[in-house]
């Protein structure tokens, strides 16, 4: 389920861009739609992958083009936070899908958005796996 917590006073019009950009980051890497992520990550976007790569914006296009390794990927819990002028914002996740073997697997995220030119874009994200569903406060 998403939802959305604003840390500047921004319009809901940004809120609500932001929460279908995450919709569909989730979305484009289940189903490796690599022409989205194209038209949504700066040029000078940077990833700190699952397995702890650094992956420039070219490095991420290449691997996000291999089949997703799993099914039924959902983002949770999910927190925007809109900073400063509104120009940034943060979206904070957990995340559940199912391995390809049938288990269960959890991990968080961080997406970081900035408005260039008027549009949203990924200028940077960070994964993390987990073996257990993540811990909340």
């Amino acid at each position: 389920m998403q939802g959305a917590t604003r840390e500047a006073d921004q319009g809901s019009a940004d809120l609500e861009v932001l929460l279908e950009l995450n919709r569909n980051y989730v979305r484009s890497a289940l189903e490796s739609d690599v022409k989205w992520y194209s038209e949504n990550l700066s040029e000078d976007f940077y990833i700190t992958a699952p397995d702890g790569a650094l992956l420039n914006r070219e490095a991420f296009l290449k691997r996000i083009a291999n089949p997703y390794p799993g099914t039924h990927a959902e983002a949770v819990d999910v927190m925007v936070r809109i900073m400063g002028d509104g120009d940034v914002a943060i979206i904070h996740s957990g995340y559940r899908d199912t391995k390809l073997n049938g288990d269960a697997s959890y991990g968080r995220y961080t997406d970081i958005y900035e408005r260039r030119n008027g549009r949203w874009l990924c200028v940077a994200a960070h994964f993390m796996r987990f073996a257990s569903p993540p811990k909340t406060a």
